[in-house]
């Protein structure tokens, strides 16, 4: 496989970049980090991945788009164990995601991740998965009534900045602001017992590579039940059967 377009992130994941039958022509540390270098290349991924003449090029030459082999979902359960190695981060991003999760675990015996995304969900699909924090805190303490018979501590996966005072009777514990943020997020969250947050591909990731039952939030007054969380086993489909919509 050759991958020509990838994220800066890549260097969070040593096993895919140097994956024996995985090949990235374009991946220079000396240019990638000289000046502008890593800005260069995003800038130039936007460009080429989002032109049509590029896009019959690539298809001439035998590339595709892997957003396009979303449904191709023939091998994922046969090679899940391969892929877990091959997407496991480095070595400190595992070891402060591991600490985090023992610091949890020291104070609750269930820990549910909750993925909090704003921002440009104020206007994706006008606004449908916006929720407020004081959803989220709401969404946390029906999901703590579902356990009530366990010691349930939060873990907070969000880009944004705001006091856990927020969520009032709920156990929550985050990162601060540090580099590879997002990375070190995910593996957390696929180390939690469950989880739950708006549609998106980034907790359905950390269902899926760490078989954790997640539950969407789908809207402000919705409620839950231990039934309501299920593993992703797909792109489009939970453990349960529960088909996800297509973008």
């Amino acid at each position: 496989m050759v991958i020509i377009f990838f994220d800066w992130t890549i260097e969070d994941f040593p096993h895919l970049l140097h994956c024996p039958f995985i090949y990235f022509p374009l991946w220079h540390k000396w240019y990638l980090e000289r000046g502008n270098g890593w800005n260069n290349y995003k800038g130039l991924t936007w460009k080429v991945t989002h032109n049509k003449t590029w896009d019959k090029i690539f298809k001439w030459l035998g590339f595709t788009k892997g957003w396009s082999t979303r449904q191709d979902t023939r091998y994922l359960q046969q090679t899940l164990p391969e892929l877990q190695r091959i997407f496991r981060p480095k070595e400190d991003i595992m070891q402060r995601a591991e600490e985090m999760m023992g610091l949890l675990r020291t104070e609750a015996d269930m820990v549910v991740g909750i993925h909090i995304r704003r921002g440009d969900y104020a206007t994706w699909h006008n606004g449908r998965f916006f929720y407020e924090l004081e959803d989220y805190h709401q969404f946390m303490l029906r999901i703590q009534e579902v356990y009530h018979d366990h010691r349930v501590a939060f873990f907070i996966s969000s880009n944004e900045s705001f006091s856990l005072d927020s969520f009032e009777g709920c156990r929550c514990y985050r990162f601060g602001k540090e580099p590879s943020g997002a990375i070190l997020d995910l593996y957390t969250l696929s180390l939690c017992d469950r989880m739950a947050g708006p549609f998106s591909s980034y907790s359905r990731w950390a269902s899926f590579i760490g078989q954790v039952p997640l539950c969407f939030l789908e809207s402000k007054d919705q409620q839950f039940t231990d039934e309501s969380f299920s593993r992703i086993v797909d792109f489009f489909h939970f453990e349960n059967g529960k088909e996800i919509f297509d973008w």
